[in-house]
């Protein structure tokens, strides 16, 4: 559905077993990879005695809380997911999707209504809460090592960094990925800001030492620093663009979606998938959002409850 074509999961060796970062996605194929590369180290399922989970997104938790449960193994993950928990429990939350609304809001109901059409409803077993919820940065012992547990909202509101400085490795999750940027504002309840908060994460992380990046998808990086950097620079290159989308204004998320190029290859927004569209109009929203919170740009709702946007003359500001 999002063009990923794996998860990365990390394996730390202990004296009482393993320790897992993320677990991947609760489908077969998913857990069959997993089995066999455990094996490849000489482990199975039962070795492993707690998982450190990134973030709730699905190919992240929900094969952690299916394997948790069987092998009696801790699933860890940061507390500020737990308002996803909550609802991706709950049945009745799904009776419509929740994105659909979020799309209308955008100017886009035709990408609302196809959403509405395809969705799917999630499997409540997978969205138990977890064992140990990670309140705050914290320091956790994992065998010999000791990783530093950061908070980073941003592409989730509860997503958790996993620092081991000693040997100088950052397990990043989605938070920093080495070839792609992370989605931003795809999560359950809708946050406020979610690039405003990403951001301020990334320079958070950009703070710590430089450290060699073990991203959840992609190939493993050199420098945290150097792509944390990247990631900054093309957000702000990003609010630029979106801003002068607005010099016609007032305009809609979709609208101005449709100005923008997407992914590396700048594809127009007219010719990404469903799917794909619906996750730029709601990106879109959140560049938006945050040129509202800089005093770049004012937010209105229309009586249909369509946002739109326009900007703030410098004078006014």
């Amino acid at each position: 559905m999002d063009g990923l074509k794996a998860v990365n999961v990390y394996a730390i060796e202990t004296d009482d077993g393993l320790v897992l970062v993320d677990g991947g996605w609760a489908i077969p194929q998913a857990r069959e990879v997993l089995e066999r590369s455990l094996r490849l180290i000489g482990a199975r399922f039962g070795d492993i005695r707690r998982f450190l989970v990134t973030h709730v997104h699905r190919d992240h938790y929900s094969l952690s809380v299916v394997l948790g449960r069987e092998v009696g193994a801790d699933v860890s993950l940061g507390a500020g997911e737990r308002p996803a928990i909550e609802v991706m429990s709950d049945p009745e939350a799904f009776a419509t999707s929740p994105f659909a609304g979020a799309l209308r809001a955008a100017g886009a109901p035709d990408l609302a209504e196809q959403w509405e059409r395809h969705r799917d409803t999630p499997d409540t077993s997978w969205w138990v809460a977890p064992d140990t919820w990670l309140e705050g940065d914290q320091a956790i012992a994992v065998g010999a090592r000791t990783l530093d547990a950061v908070e980073t909202p941003g592409h989730t509101p509860g997503h958790v960094v996993f620092a081991d400085r000693a040997g100088g490795l950052l397990f990043a999750g989605d938070h920093v990925l080495p070839t792609i940027t992370p989605s931003i504002g795809f999560t359950v309840p809708l946050p406020v800001d979610p690039l405003g908060d990403f951001m301020a994460s990334l320079t958070k992380v950009r703070a710590l030492p430089d450290l060699r990046l073990l991203p959840a998808h992609g190939p493993v990086a050199d420098s945290v620093h150097a792509r944390v950097d990247e990631l900054l620079a093309f957000h702000e290159t990003r609010l630029d663009a979106s801003l002068a989308a607005l010099a016609s204004g007032p305009r809609t998320c979709a609208e101005v979606a449709g100005d923008l190029g997407w992914t590396r290859h700048q594809h127009p927004f007219s010719e990404l998938d469903v799917f794909s569209r619906g996750l730029a109009a709601m990106e879109t929203r959140a560049h938006l959002e945050l040129l509202v919170a800089r005093g770049a740009a004012r937010r209105t709702t229309r009586p249909d409850g369509v946002l739109e946007f326009e900007p703030v003359s410098p004078g006014t500001r």
